[in-house]
């Protein structure tokens, strides 16, 4: 089985199977539903392999959201309709209010873990499972929501978070996970100068977050048996190929590379929003590696070599090519809804970062 990192990745979402899809608007029976999951997922997991990846997953296929379905299933956590969904750009996403009523944890018996040991029995390759970072947990749940009384104290909370995520590393590497990753990407949307302005009005310093964020995350991953290599995702939003916040790397850089523990950086780059490249020079020289997204799942025309071969090249200007990968901006399907694009679409962006690492470093 080939062990990461590798040079050509993706972020983990893919758009739902038509089945699965189907299934999910009609409300079928939760064990129907899984049999018709169980049936379709496999034929996602052979669609990577064919196109040349070295590692896939499930495509989140089993969820509603690429972080709620997981915050749900946690302890001391439940999502309730709430009264409007998060502003996108031209579009909110469903209603859902993320609740802390009780002490946070991970269960032994989280659904998800069966979701990745699937995809472990269904691959010769390496499977891999994309689950929301910790600051996911703080950054999503409105302070009124968070009931007891002790998570008043930030501190507080964020010890906890932490320490729920040391369990969920813990109980994915027994497992069998090998490559874990965690979309933390409220690092990127505390650049966007809006973002920062909400959270000043909600009395929470943004640059004070990112350093408590980048502690929850390094706390949660530093005990991790050597073997295992952590994964982190940043992007700006995306549903239904809309996003949610704009602005550079740049207040954040110094936290992700230098305070985390991460090992491989997910980090969208496939427009002006991204802001520059200048902040990759912050990336320590070593293992560590960054993926650069400059292939956009938001969109279906492909972008073409020389563009990303000249993207590449004005990144080595900050960061050593051999430490730098490819994978799309970010997932194909961020929720059930998917982004505006066709399966067909998606194979050809996948088949492009795989024909990109290939050109560049030998190798996907």
């Amino acid at each position: 089985m080939p062990t990461p990192p590798f040079r050509a990745d993706h972020v983990g979402s893919l758009l739902r199977p038509r089945a699965i899809a189907e299934a999910r608007n009609a409300h079928v029976p939760a064990e129907e539903l899984r049999a018709i999951e169980d049936a379709a997922i496999p034929a996602l997991i052979r669609m990577q392999e064919d196109v040349g990846l070295k590692v896939v997953t499930d495509g989140e296929a089993r969820r509603a959201f690429w972080h709620f379905d997981f915050m749900g299933m946690l302890d001391g956590m439940e999502m309730q309709t709430g009264d409007e969904g998060v502003q996108f750009h031209g579009t909110k996403i469903p209603p859902v209010r993320p609740v802390i009523n009780g002490k946070l944890g991970f269960p032994a018996d989280h659904p998800m873990l069966e979701h990745f040991t699937f995809v472990k029995d269904h691959t010769k390759v390496c499977p891999k499972i994309s689950i929301p970072g910790p600051s996911c947990v703080h950054f999503r749940t409105d302070p009124a929501d968070v009931l007891p009384a002790e998570y008043k104290d930030p501190d507080v909370l964020f010890a906890d978070i932490a320490a729920a995520y040391k369990q969920a590393v813990n109980a994915y590497y027994a497992a069998g996970c090998r490559y874990l990753q965690l979309d933390d990407i409220f690092f990127a949307y505390l650049g966007d100068p809006d973002q920062r302005a909400q959270r000043k009005a909600m009395g929470q310093d943004p640059d004070w977050l990112i350093d408590r964020y980048a502690w929850m995350l390094n706390e949660a991953i530093k005990d991790r048996p050597a073997d295992m290599l952590i994964g982190m995702h940043m992007c700006r939003g995306n549903f239904r190929s809309t996003y949610a916040a704009s602005g550079g790397y740049d207040a954040a850089a110094d936290a992700i590379f230098n305070k985390t523990g991460v090992d491989i950086y997910f980090m969208e780059y496939d427009t002006d929003r991204a802001g520059g490249l200048e902040p990759l020079k912050l990336l320590p020289k070593g293992k560590k590696r960054i993926m650069a997204g400059f292939i956009t799942t938001k969109t279906p025309e492909l972008e073409s070599m020389d563009w990303i071969r000249g993207q590449f090249d004005k990144a080595a200007e900050y960061v050593d090519m051999d430490q730098l990968g490819i994978a799309p901006q970010c997932g194909f399907a961020s929720t059930e809804h998917g982004n505006a694009l066709t399966e067909d679409d998606q194979r050809r962006k996948l088949e492009l970062v795989v024909k990109v690492a290939e050109d560049l470093w030998g190798e996907a």
